[in-house]
């Protein structure tokens, strides 16, 4: 168990209700979720969205027990086909979306108003040389919350609550920021929640009683608990499962990190022919611009390096 860390942004908290097989995970998000959002120009909706698939993954992330990345996509037929977000060991975050060209206002809102019907598809990438693992389920419920429930009853078969917020708040000062939290608890018996997919895991009525009380509990959580810098992690914990007691462990930090770089687009531009690149040339250079986080990479006509920088209004270049 760990020493209490109060109002700690940009990290996530795993927990335990006392002596149950109950664990979970609560994240906030300050300044990372604030960046990554930034970046896009996307409308408040479609960044609600986005923030709200960044917490979720991460929450789902942090349970790795191997230096890989854990995958998040949902596409569908809506007015935002793809969102998409990963989270690497370690808790580097980093998303984007997809957006049809029309369709979203003021009154499309929520993950079945915005993506329409699809799949949600994850991903776990173990590394090179090792088999990746995908889950493939619809898209349900009218949020992405409910979505993930659902994707974890139908592919994992553990019980599962979720709830997810995302907002702006006035820093002092009167800057605007996006912040993003989210509250994950399953039902995940033996020590460490190993076990084999599909078991029965509510096996006596101690264990239906206790996951019951555990899941009526978060649903009773509030967005403000969980965007509210004052209000930390273990505060809103304790809020909700003190009769009971609850644990509460290491916490691991998230940041807004992407992996892009010059050297991987330029293996893949490697594999184009001439006339390819040549049809790529702008203004005298090949420009690339990653989807996550925004960065220009300008290449000569022919694919080589160029002068390195970066477009105006873009992100400067990583370096390499």
């Amino acid at each position: 168990m760990t020493e209490l860390t109060l109002n700690a942004d940009d990290a996530i908290l795993p927990f335990q209700v006392a002596n149950t097989a109950v664990r979970g995970r609560v994240v906030r998000l300050g300044g990372s979720i604030d960046e990554i959002l930034g970046t896009h120009d996307f409308p408040d909706q479609v960044a609600e969205l986005l923030g709200e698939a960044v917490a979720l993954v991460a929450m789902m992330g942090a349970s790795l027990k191997f230096d890989g990345k854990l995958i998040f996509q949902a596409q569908g037929d809506g007015p935002v086909p793809m969102i998409v977000t990963d989270y690497s060991a370690g808790g580097a975050v980093r998303a984007t979306a997809k957006l049809s060209g029309g369709g979203v206002n003021d009154a499309t809102r929520g993950a079945r108003a915005l993506l329409g019907k699809g799949a949600i598809v994850l991903t776990i990438d173990q590394g090179a040389d090792m088999e990746r693992y995908q889950g493939i389920t619809p898209i349900e419920g009218a949020s992405l919350a409910e979505a993930a429930i659902a994707y974890f009853d139908q592919s994992e078969q553990i019980p599962t609550a979720i709830k997810l917020a995302v907002g702006r708040i006035q820093e002092p000062g009167g800057a605007e920021t996006w912040r993003a939290g989210g509250l994950m608890a399953q039902f995940v018996p033996s020590e460490g929640g190993a076990r084999e997919r599909g078991e029965a895991v509510l096996q006596s009525e101690n264990d239906r009683e206790a996951w019951d009380r555990a899941a009526a509990f978060v649903e009773t959580t509030q967005d403000d608990e969980l965007l509210d810098p004052s209000i930390s992690a273990e505060t809103l914990l304790y809020r909700l499962f003190h009769e009971d007691g609850v644990k509460v462990f290491d916490p691991q930090p998230v940041r807004a990190d992407c992996s892009c770089n010059r050297d991987k687009i330029s293996a893949v531009l490697s594999r184009y022919t001439a006339d390819d690149l040549g049809d790529m040339v702008e203004d005298g250079a090949i420009t690339v611009t990653c989807e996550f986080c925004r960065t220009d990479y300008r290449f000569a006509p022919d694919g080589g390096p160029e002068r390195a920088g970066s477009e105006e209004g873009a992100h400067e270049e990583k370096p390499v």
